[in-house]
């Protein structure tokens, strides 16, 4: 049999480190080893009950058939009665499409928007399917460097400064994995300043905008003149622990959500139908609210022990995140490089993270940490990782950087 040939396209395919580093833990573990996953990007809540008994009365009454492509009507509906009462923009059904998994509202973009040879500014350290999938469709992915010194917030003048006239859309992304960095209402208008100036496209990901400790969550999408030139991206698996649902949305301008319909028709079809049902109970009832309230006060103590525990370390410096459910620490002090330090906490001492290069150059230096775990782990992995880096140093094995 001849070697199979691959389109070109595949090599400019990346993939998530999350679901790599994951995939060794779970084998270390099928080997016998313990092992604390603060790998992966997932609350570990169970979907509320109310929201899990809508999903199974929706079944029995027949929810097991296609819907249109961008979604029940009466779904899209609350969808956007969910994104007016978040976002303060006034939105309709028309204005949104429900797809399976957020991901496909960049990449629909992406298809719909972007040339060959384009230029998306795209923010670094960030999630890096941003990049992965510009790179997939023939344009070219530009770092927007996110620097602890600046809290983790982009830089509206030296994003400003990398607009060229290549450019077509800007990737934004608020409260932000991994660091935890959330934009200001003074950022959010002057991004838009520039976009309305640069006539820039805009993604708005704002999938963490309800895990938020410190403040109010101000939506890019949300500021005046931006929902013509944006896309909202978000989504039920962080806020409901619903990332097994498969159920994300954006929120857009029409011309834009009637071509990401015709993209659904010729890729999933539509998200399932019961998923969806189920969306309307989480948008609107006490119930779920009160959930969301409570998964993210237990988020809030958890980040307070681990940014503790963590800057408690020789050689650990921890930035206080103001949202989501993710630490950034600076490992620099320790003398490892952030991948050796990475494998060598996954390997040794049973604590499964991620390297800051996992999402950008910019994130040379850090790991990440994810505290979707409970205390007693999340006190045993800090002393898993001190007792690390301890018996490195007396044994003088750790790598220069």
């Amino acid at each position: 049999m001849s070697e199979m040939r691959f389109a070109e396209r595949m090599s400019r395919l990346g993939t998530e480190s999350a679901f790599v580093v994951l995939a060794r833990a779970r084998q270390l573990e099928a080997e016998g080893r313990e092992m604390i996953h603060l790998e992966i990007g997932e609350p570990d809540f169970s979907t509320p009950d109310n929201i899990i008994e809508a999903a199974v009365q929706a079944l029995h009454a027949g929810a097991t058939h296609y819907t249109p492509a961008s979604g029940i009507r009466e779904v899209r509906e609350a969808t956007a009665r969910h994104v007016t009462r978040q976002t303060g923009s006034p939105t309709s059904p028309e204005q949104i499409v429900l797809v399976p998994g957020s991901k496909n509202i960049l990449h629909f973009l992406l298809l719909a928007l972007v040339e060959p040879g384009d230029e998306v500014l795209v923010p670094d350290p960030g999630y890096p399917i941003y990049s992965s999938l510009v790179s997939f469709v023939g344009a070219k992915p530009v770092s927007v460097p996110i620097r602890e010194a600046n809290q983790f917030r982009l830089d509206v003048e030296e994003l400003r400064s990398l607009v060229t006239e290549r450019t077509r859309v800007l990737v934004v992304n608020s409260p932000a994995n991994p660091t935890g960095g959330v934009l200001t209402r003074e950022d959010c208008e002057a991004i838009a300043t520039l976009a309305q100036e640069r006539d820039l496209f805009v993604l708005s990901d704002e999938i963490y905008s309800r895990i938020v400790y410190d403040g109010a969550h101000v939506s890019l999408y949300g500021i005046d003149g931006m929902a013509e030139r944006c896309v909202l991206m978000d989504g039920l698996s962080k806020t409901w622990a619903m990332c097994g649902w498969r159920l994300g949305f954006g929120a857009m301008p029409v011309e834009l959500a009637q071509r990401m319909d015709t993209l659904m028709i010729n890729t999933s079809s539509c998200a399932a139908a019961f998923t969806q049902l189920a969306a309307i109970e989480a948008f609107e009832s006490p119930e779920s609210d009160a959930a969301v309230a409570a998964m993210v006060a237990e988020f809030s103590a958890r980040r307070d022990l681990i940014v503790d525990g963590l800057n408690g370390i020789p050689g650990i410096r921890c930035h206080k995140p103001s949202a989501t459910f993710y630490v950034f620490p600076n490992v620099e002090g320790t003398g490892w490089d952030e991948r050796d330090l990475q494998r060598g906490l996954i390997e040794e001492a049973g604590v499964a993270a991620l390297s800051g290069t996992a999402f950008g150059s910019w994130g040379r230096g850090y790991l990440r940490f994810s505290y979707a775990n409970s205390q007693a782990n999340l006190r045993k992995a800090v002393d898993r990782v001190a007792a690390f880096l301890a018996t490195a140093h007396a044994q003088a094995v750790k790598p220069s950087r």
